[in-house]
């Protein structure tokens, strides 16, 4: 492996790729679902994520990878868990590639759609953070600005706020955990403005901490099964967060395994342009995905994202049952 900086691996636990269905689970597409799997508290090196995960008592640097077929692994640098944090930490990873989410309903749907076809093989699975908290602060940072400019401001306030893990590198932001609302309430707006240099992103940082330390916003209850929070009222409750407009909401109902929402932005419209051969207007393209229902988001998502990771076999197969 890698030499990534870090302390050697105290401690491995397996797990299958298998789905409650019984449907496969390809990491690599996992690992690359999206662009915030690439900021810390993660990055993949190689074949293997590196996350950083808040646990008691500090964070722990863990790596995912695959092992024997069918498995996947998880690792651990440091000392040795006991048996408890190790259970925590396995049930955190299971939990940040949602491991336990059956998307067989969607596979079955793509199974009828020659240009979606490829993800039954194992893709669809949205990699979120820690903490609802961490993906609407990042998602805050990918707003109006350059994909430079989300990596510098995210990397600021983990390296500055993050919590330390045991073999953390002396210097940058790898080894440290997200930073908790209380952190990020407890930085002064000099901090945003110079360190971060958040521009107007910083006012709404401070504000949405500080709502959640004081308890005004519930932001983890976010997370919450459609029956007890439906996709209009989520909608609602992210667009009256500071800083949240409709493509931020989209992307962080994406993050919480709600895809009836398509994220349509700067960057998805075009690309979905050049891979249709046609410009479409927003309606066109909701039409094109209405079929999938709650997954439309996650089938637009996964149409634009089919060339993040080239696989010559994988896409002579598709090709060969496109029109």
């Amino acid at each position: 492996m890698k030499d990534t900086g870090v302390a050697p691996e105290a401690w491995r636990a397996d797990f299958p790729l298998e789905g409650p269905a019984g449907e496969p689970i390809d990491l690599s597409r996992t690992f690359r679902s999206h662009g915030l799997t690439s900021l810390p508290p993660m990055r993949p090196v190689q074949n293997v994520l590196e996350v950083t995960l808040p646990s008691e008592p500090r964070p722990r640097i863990v790596r995912i990878s695959e092992s024997r077929p069918g498995y996947g692994t998880i690792s651990a640098v440091g000392s040795p868990p006991g048996r408890e944090e190790g259970e925590e930490l396995l049930a955190a990873v299971r939990y940040a590639l949602r491991l336990d989410e059956d998307l067989s309903p969607f596979y079955e749907m793509a199974a009828s759609d020659p240009q979606v076809l490829w993800v039954t093989k194992g893709a669809g699975r949205m990699i979120r953070g820690a903490t609802v908290f961490e993906d609407v602060i990042k998602t805050l940072c990918t707003t109006n600005c350059t994909w430079s400019a989300t990596i510098r401001m995210v990397s600021a306030l983990v390296e500055h706020l993050g919590a330390e893990a045991p073999g953390t590198p002396e210097t940058g932001p790898w080894g440290h955990a997200f930073p908790t609302p209380e952190a990020m309430a407890g930085a002064g707006e000099d901090f945003y403005k110079d360190v971060v240099r958040a521009g107007y992103r910083g006012r709404y940082m401070l504000t949405l901490a500080r709502s959640v330390i004081e308890g005004t916003v519930d932001i983890e209850a976010f997370d919450a099964p459609r029956e007890k929070l439906p996709d209009d009222e989520l909608e609602r409750k992210l667009l009256a967060l500071p800083g949240v407009g409709p493509y931020a909401a989209a992307h962080i109902m994406m993050l919480l395994g709600r895809y009836s929402r398509l994220i349509l932005d700067s960057w998805t419209r075009p690309t979905y342009a050049r891979l249709a051969g046609y410009p479409a207007t927003d309606a066109e393209i909701i039409e094109r995905f209405a079929p999938y229902g709650h997954y439309a988001g996650l089938a637009f998502w996964l149409y634009l994202t089919r060339g993040w990771i080239s696989d010559t076999e994988e896409t002579r197969d598709a090709d060969l049952q496109e029109p």
